[in-house]
């Protein structure tokens, strides 16, 4: 028990210092999405160039590890949109509540606490899962929002507009240059590899208190269905990857381990941002993110202990 509050602990203590500064007046109403922009396009993609760069793609193509993860966040997010029609929600509306239900954070949560909890090896699945949820599962939600509101004679530029997203995410950008740069062969120079490592130190703890903050802020209008979506996050999504993972892929220890943590991982910002940028209403998606993010105390240190971490 006293290893899961030393995991535990120091990254929800994190989160609630960003909360607590952002309540009390003492980092303001733009921290958040100031120290978000810091991680998302300096911090994290130096992180994740580093690591991609000194490994082999050997050890990046892990297909039970990517199946396990696919197959439970593709499931619950089409299971829910598909619930979410049948009660009458708007396609955009639905496709952002199976984001919701499904969007682990993977990045901002994830890599810190695979580090923490698995080492330096607990990197790599930490990574694969991020490029999998912020690239394929959040590309598929885009299609789905942009169908819902755009007639068919508009596909091609909403396509063309979500190809343009993609080229251009940091978050994915970073890992391809670095799996391109190990493939080359070469080695870092160590000028290079102390810069990264400088600047990917901060991703944990500014991604962090970044979460906090982003939680410190109030949202309304509706929030019917949160505890539906809260459930299928922390209960389900958990479920059928420790299923695929344990006993139908049978991964070996690390990959399982970090399939079923990070399955168990909170609601990430990602469909906040598309509510955002698509101006549909907001306080749904907020208050999913917040209490997943608090009930994810219970479900990872429930993980933790289920695994003899």
């Amino acid at each position: 028990m006293s290893s899961i509050i030393n995991v535990v602990l120091p990254i929800f203590g994190l989160i609630l210092a960003g909360y607590l500064c952002r309540r009390s007046g003492r980092l303001g109403e733009t921290a958040s999405t100031e120290l978000n922009r810091f991680v998302v396009w300096l911090a994290l993609p130096a992180l994740l160039f580093k690591v991609t760069a000194t490994s082999s793609w050997g050890e990046l193509w892990q297909p039970g590890f990517i199946a396990s993860v696919c197959a439970g966040s593709f499931l619950v997010f089409a299971v829910t949109v598909i619930y979410r029609r049948r009660q009458l929600r708007h396609l955009a509306d639905a496709s952002i509540d199976g984001l919701s239900a499904a969007y682990a954070n993977t990045g901002f949560l994830g890599i810190p606490l695979c580090m923490l909890v698995l080492g330096s090896k607990g990197l790599l699945p930490a990574i694969i899962a991020t490029l999998i949820v912020a690239c394929l599962l959040f590309a598929i939600g885009i299609v789905l929002i942009e169908i819902g509101l755009q007639d068919k004679q508009k596909a091609l530029p909403a396509i063309l507009k979500i190809s343009k997203s993609l080229a251009s995410n940091p978050l994915l950008i970073a890992p391809l240059l670095g799996s391109a740069y190990a493939a080359s062969g070469g080695s870092l120079p160590a000028a290079a590899t102390q810069f990264l490592s400088m600047l990917g130190a901060a991703a944990t703890p500014c991604a962090l208190v970044s979460l906090g903050l982003f939680l410190a802020q109030k949202q309304q209008g509706r929030r019917d269905g949160t505890a539906g979506l809260v459930m299928a996050k922390l209960l389900l999504q958990p479920l059928l990857t420790g299923f695929l993972a344990f006993r139908v892929f049978q991964l070996p220890a690390l990959w399982a381990d970090a399939a079923l943590l990070l399955s168990a991982l909170p609601t990430g910002t990602g469909p906040f941002m598309l509510t955002s940028f698509y101006e549909r209403e907001a306080a749904l998606v907020s208050r999913v993110i917040l209490l997943t993010t608090l009930g994810s105390v219970i479900t990872i240190s429930a993980s933790l202990y289920l695994l003899g971490l």
